[in-house]
């Protein structure tokens, strides 16, 4: 008897522009499972056509208030779909969601963008506080205790 696994459901979320572009990159590896995608630019998905998407405000640490309406969407966003696994490539809206989805029992990855050659982005930073697997697409950004490499994206 050939035993059945559930489908994983996945949130992959991220702002738009190049944090946006490497989820894309990302998107075979998780074809298989029920994904809700989440980005901050209406029409993205569409042109990449993505059909189960949504938009959330955006936000970061200049703008408190936008903070707190986006996580807010992203708390009901969650309380709804109940994700699995809560993929971001970056930005705090999908700092927001990592630590929204812990108190929902989600698992958190964090992928730090490429953009971020130098040092992690200040997310980046606390997301090693959040999220389950905290990596970096820098080999030499790589410590103990994370974020660890596995690679790039691009």
């Amino acid at each position: 008897m050939e035993r059945q696994t559930r489908q994983l459901r996945v949130l992959a979320i991220s702002s738009g522009g190049g944090h946006w572009e490497q989820m894309l990159l990302l998107r075979d590896s998780f074809k298989d499972h029920d994904v809700l995608y989440a980005n901050t630019l209406p029409g993205l998905a569409e042109r990449a056509g993505i059909e189960n998407a949504i938009v959330i405000s955006d936000c970061n640490r200049d703008l408190p208030m936008q903070n707190f309406k986006c996580a807010w969407e992203a708390f009901n966003l969650i309380r709804k779909f109940r994700p699995d696994i809560i993929l971001t490539t970056g930005a705090a809206p999908g700092l927001l969601a990592l630590g929204i989805g812990r108190l929902f029992g989600a698992k958190g990855v964090w992928i730090d963008s490429v953009a971020n050659s130098r040092q992690l982005s200040m997310s980046g930073k606390l997301a090693g506080r959040i999220a389950h697997l905290h990596l970096t697409q820098w080999e030499h950004l790589s410590v103990s205790g994370g974020p660890k490499y596995m690679g790039s994206v691009i």
